[in-house]
């Protein structure tokens, strides 16, 4: 893994991509609050068993093509266009999107829901924002500069224990390795305060950058935490993955994150990888 790779952006630079990118999700939760409210919306199925809708394909299509038109030198990684990410650790300027994090959370009319834009240098992410419209957060980041939650300063919760921790997960669309994610719960559960299923890995995350929960772990792709990731990193939570990573970039591995206010980190990796020998 190589964390010290460094980007040509500028401060400046970043800056600028943060405003575009923010104002493209404001944008973006506007859409979802008229689709919600209107009904106007399709659903169908990637794979005959991911749920998508016609807005996840409508919010792409616009964030792309504002990007591009915004940054043409930079190149765009979507959920729902289909675009290739291959290498993406030697790519200067990498925007990583997903249009609606939580899709059947918005289908079914609850309120976990976002719009995750992640801009990546080199494997590096620089810059995050995750929008929720339907809970009035917009978290931002850029990378050195501290995380924000409606443009306030965020932090962890600083909790010191495990017991007393709040603890979020999701559960991937193929059910295939359910018996073995449920064996995680059972190990966990009777360790910590509680446990939270909300449909959203980019909110979930952030809301462990805000304090609101303690500590996360699930198996994502990549569009569902680019974002939130630096948010986090930027908020002061401790990120890992359960197993070493084969990844040029550590922030490129999907696999089994852990992210936590630092003093409970140990220990709750102790425990997922308990639960996975037994």
């Amino acid at each position: 893994m190589n964390f010290f790779k460094t980007t040509t952006f500028t401060l400046e630079e970043l800056k600028q991509r943060q405003d575009v990118a923010l104002a493209l999700a404001i944008k973006a939760g506007e859409i979802m609050l008229k689709a919600r409210q209107s009904g106007d919306f399709t659903q169908d199925y990637k794979g005959h068993q991911e749920l998508v809708t016609s807005i996840d394909k409508e919010i792409d299509d616009f964030l792309c093509q504002a990007l591009s038109q915004a940054f043409p030198q930079d190149k765009i990684l979507s959920e729902e266009n289909n675009t290739d990410c291959n290498e993406a650790e030697l790519v200067e300027g990498l925007w990583i999107l997903d249009p609606i994090d939580g899709t059947i959370n918005f289908a079914h009319g609850q309120p976990h829901v976002a719009v995750s834009i992640g801009f990546y240098s080199k494997g590096i992410p620089q810059v995050g924002v995750v929008h929720s419209p339907f809970l009035q957060e917009t978290f931002t980041a850029i990378k050195g500069q501290g995380a924000f939650l409606n443009q306030q300063p965020i932090k962890v919760s600083g909790l010191t224990k495990l017991r007393p921790a709040l603890i979020a997960t999701g559960f991937p669309y193929d059910k295939t390795q359910l018996r073995h994610l449920i064996d995680r719960l059972a190990a966990i559960l009777p360790e910590c305060q509680d446990l939270r299923r909300c449909g959203s890995a980019a909110l979930d995350i952030c809301h462990v950058a805000n304090g609101s929960l303690d500590g996360y772990y699930e198996s994502l792709s990549l569009w569902d935490f680019a974002a939130a990731v630096l948010i986090a990193e930027e908020a002061g939570t401790k990120l890992s993955h359960l197993y070493p990573s084969e990844y040029a970039s550590f922030y490129l591995d999907t696999r089994d994150w852990v992210i936590t206010t630092p003093a409970i980190h140990d220990e709750l990796t102790k425990l997922l990888l308990l639960s996975d020998s037994n």
